[in-house]
């Protein structure tokens, strides 16, 4: 099953699921620092990191989704123990999850505790199996919350839970775009040829999630109506960014 249950990395070059091959000397995301540098003369007291990655799986009868997260919680080093020269780990939980698409349903799930501060905490991994039949999509967080919040499950995990679900529904749109460029379906401008019911799929689950995407507003009426489905800002500026790059080794250059 593509490695699924392993927990260990496996990069997206591998041909395994059907990945695309990339070019690892020019890097695939960025893995630089999301926040600014500490402030001058502040102490720091803890450190939380959130990572959640999706990758398609080409399975028999369809795709999938894999999807995998953790959180970790360390300390600086010498805050707790003094002579300690390395920052402590004190929480790093694990979630891997296969989800069918386009159903959104989990089919397979999968919990790995790597540091915890008290041995009890291994006690509640198996009851995350009833992630499996739940739809990642529309009421997800309600029923995370309703199965795993307290002392029903353990609360970094819930929390990661809580933040891959958004990862699944972005990897939508990440579909669409990986199927219209490898049918020749994404127009220059980035606008993407899709059917009526495609739209309805890929509006589904973003309606009312946020004021962007309030099903009375402008944005879904004009994709209704046909409109074209604009790219984001981020990737227009970059294509406007890497035009030049092109027209330099485009035809009739001597």
């Amino acid at each position: 099953m593509c490695g699924f249950g392993v927990l260990e990395h496996r990069p997206p070059e591998s041909s395994a699921c059907g990945f695309k091959r990339y070019d690892y000397r020019v890097p695939v995301v960025d893995d630089s620092p999301i926040l600014p540098p500490d402030p001058p003369g502040l102490v720091l007291l803890h450190d939380r990191e959130y990572r959640v990655r999706s990758y398609l799986m080409e399975v028999e009868g369809g795709r999938h989704l894999l999807l995998r997260g953790a959180v970790r919680d360390q300390k600086p080093a010498g805050l707790y123990l003094a002579e300690d020269p390395d920052p402590l780990t004190i929480h790093h939980m694990q979630v891997e999850m296969e989800v069918a698409f386009p159903s959104m349903e989990i089919v397979a799930a999968n919990v790995l505790f790597e540091s915890h501060p008290h041995t009890e905490c291994l006690s509640i991994v198996d009851h995350y199996g009833k992630l499996v039949g739940l739809s990642i999509a529309r009421g997800f967080n309600n029923r995370v919350r309703e199965l795993f919040g307290g002392p029903r499950g353990c609360t970094h995990t819930t929390a990661l839970l809580l933040a891959m679900a958004p990862v699944a529904i972005q990897s939508i749109w990440s579909m669409s775009m990986h199927d219209g460029m490898r049918d020749g379906l994404a127009e220059p401008d980035g606008a993407w040829t899709v059917s009526a019911e495609q739209r309805e799929m890929m509006l589904r689950p973003n309606l009312n999630s946020c004021h962007v995407w309030d099903e009375e507003g402008p944005i879904v009426a004009g994709i209704r109506a046909g409109q074209a489905i604009g790219e984001p800002i981020t990737i227009t500026e970059r294509r406007e960014r890497l035009r030049p790059r092109r027209s330099d080794t485009g035809p009739g250059r001597d």
